[in-house]
Order: C-alpha cells, then sequence, then structure tokens
C-alpha cells in the first residue's frame, strides 16, 4: 500500500472487523485497520467457536447474516488452513425447546430430534447437527492472510475518537465490540464477560452444546488435539483475568458430560468480553464529513453472523460515489 490516505479505514481486527476489511480489499479498495489489539488478543480469538441461530435483533436482518455467513463457512470447511471444519454433536436442554430455529435449521442441515438414549443425565431434549466449527486462532489468522494478500494494512494504534477517524478516511467502519461504548458513547452496548477452559482433547470428536439462561453451562467444542470447554456470560464484567472458581465450575459441567475430561489436561484459561446490546448496531452515520458505518453489538454470536455482516457493512460503506474502488 502507497503512502496516501487509505480510501476505507476500518476500526477494530475482532472477527467483525477483520472480515468487513477482507471484503473491502478483495472487491479492489485500498483498505487500512487501526487497532490496538491484534486479532490473537481480541475477544474473537476467545470464542469456542461454533456457527448457529441466534437471538439477535432486529430477527429479519440477523436470519439473513446468519444464513449468508453459514454459506460462507461450507465453502471454507473445504480447505483445512482456514480453521473452519464440519463437525457432528448435540445441542441439548434441560427444558423443552422452542421450534423455529428447528424448524428453520433442519430445513437447510441435516438436523434431527434426539432420541432419550442420546441425551446426557438431566436433559430432557436435544438434537443433532453438523455444523460449521471454527478454530478461532487459527481463522483469525487465516483471514488477517487473506487481507494482506488483498494489498490491506494493518496498524497498532488507538483512534481516539470518530473525528480522528474522519480525519483520516472519508470511509470507516467502526467495528470495536464494546470499545464503542469510549469511541461512539454508545451506553447501550455492554460487557458480557465469556470464559473458555482450553484442555488436551482427549479424542472428542463431536461437539455439545447446553442451551440455558442461566449464565452457566457445559459445552466443548474440538479443534484437533485443542479441546474448548465453556462457559459463562457474566454482565457489565471488565476483568479479564481469569477466574479459577469459574474454571473448576466448567471442568465439573463438562465432565458430568464426559466423564474423560474429568482427567483432561489444562492448557489455557481464556477470558473475552462479548459486546451485548438490545439490537445489532449495524447503520450508517454522517460524521465530520466522513461516512461511518457500525458493525458491532453482535454480543457472543460474532462470528456466526461475522460474513453476513461483513458484506451489508461493505455495500453500506461504498453506497456512496465517493467510494470508488480505484481510490
Amino acid at each position: 500500500m502507497d503512502g496516501r490516505s487509505p480510501r476505507i479505514l476500518v476500526i477494530g481486527a475482532g472477527v467483525s472487523g477483520l472480515t468487513t476489511a477482507v471484503v473491502l480489499a478483495e472487491r479492489g479498495h485500498r483498505v487500512r485497520i487501526r487497532t490496538t489489539e491484534h486479532p490473537a488478543d481480541t475477544t474473537s480469538a476467545v470464542a469456542g467457536a461454533i456457527w448457529g441461530l441466534s437471538r439477535l435483533r432486529p430477527r429479519e436482518r440477523a436470519v439473513r447474516w446468519e444464513w449468508r455467513s453459514h454459506e460462507v463457512f461450507l465453502e471454507l470447511a473445504h480447505d483445512p488452513s482456514t480453521g473452519v471444519h464440519l463437525t457432528p454433536g448435540t445441542v441439548a436442554s434441560r427444558e423443552p425447546l422452542t421450534t423455529s430455529w428447528l424448524e428453520e435449521t433442519r430445513s437447510r442441515t441435516d438436523l434431527r430430534e434426539c432420541g432419550p438414549d442420546e441425551l446426557p443425565p438431566a436433559f430432557t431434549a436435544g438434537v443433532r447437527a453438523t455444523l460449521p466449527l471454527i478454530d478461532m486462532p487459527r481463522y483469525l489468522e487465516y483471514l488477517l492472510g487473506r487481507f494482506h494478500d488483498a494489498g490491506g494494512e494493518l496498524v497498532r494504534s488507538p483512534v481516539p475518537s470518530l473525528a480522528d477517524a474522519a480525519e483520516e478516511s472519508p470511509v470507516v467502519v467502526n467495528c470495536t465490540g464494546v470499545g464503542a461504548r469510549e469511541l461512539v458513547g454508545d451506553a447501550g452496548v455492554l460487557p458480557v464477560l465469556g470464559q473458555h477452559v482450553v484442555v488436551t482433547n482427549p479424542g472428542v470428536a463431536e461437539y455439545f452444546v447446553e442451551l440455558s439462561d442461566t449464565g452457566y453451562w457445559a459445552s466443548y467444542m474440538p479443534h484437533g488435539d485443542r479441546l474448548v470447554l465453556g462457559g459463562v456470560a457474566v454482565p457489565h464484567a471488565w476483568d479479564r483475568v481469569p477466574n479459577r472458581e469459574v474454571t473448576a465450575g466448567i471442568l465439573r459441567r463438562c465432565a458430568e458430560i464426559r466423564a474423560e475430561l474429568r482427567d483432561a489436561a489444562v492448557r489455557d484459561e481464556i477470558v473475552g468480553l462479548r459486546p451485548r446490546s438490545e439490537t445489532v448496531r449495524l447503520h450508517v452515520e454522517h460524521y465530520e464529513g466522513a461516512r461511518i458505518v457500525h458493525n458491532y453489538g453482535h454480543g457472543g454470536d460474532g462470528v456466526a453472523v461475522s460474513w453476513g455482516c461483513a458484506q451489508e457493512a461493505a455495500e453500506l460503506a461504498l453506497a456512496e460515489p465517493g467510494a470508488s474502488p480505484t481510490g
């Protein structure tokens, strides 16, 4: 990239920022990412992660984002270097399952309801489906490689204000997650702390996800020799230091599902801050002569909607004549 100002500035290098930057750069635009954290240090790197239908709002738009992302992940799963892999597994609940998301997922995947002998003790309902799992450290590295290959530039430097961003570029995409509280003064986006425990995989080949509204659950995601165990959701928490009591609870709950996890060797305890909002912030704002596209507030579903949101954010960024590919 030459020394001229970038045509498009993306703020943030988590999965939302990187994916949006890839979409824009691969369309031939000059793109710069500014970030305080390397992608490997973001909340996105802490995710499990599995594709699935979310509870994000607005629902009509979220459904489009989810299924578009699903299509892309199916394509990426053909390339082992991406970290995306199709994996069978179980989603289970101790309460009856709602049917709306079941029917929609069943229509596009191999989803089927579990028989009673396929559920762990104390679980009353569940489904089995082959879904995309994403090994986030590998996946973020893959996205970063695509971004650089398309001519993109990543700069480790904070963006103090939208005015600073608008001075640098006429088109800005804000993918700062919980950082939007400070950058744009959005008090409606709140941190929800998530913690995972990474263990050496003792041979688990399938995923398991417990559906729960209690703020804690059992889940495990196999990524080769790594198994990512979860999980918790602690609202309004900012401390990213792993909590040993939380780790013990995660290990106990997962061992109740798979006994061999009781003695699994712990490799890491990782913490991230999910950016929760009443509704996803994906819209345009005109500020100081610049076109600002906001793309944040995805909670714990940022990976699941990443490609759909990135493509819509790119369309919004390029909607005005001032953002031509030639710059």
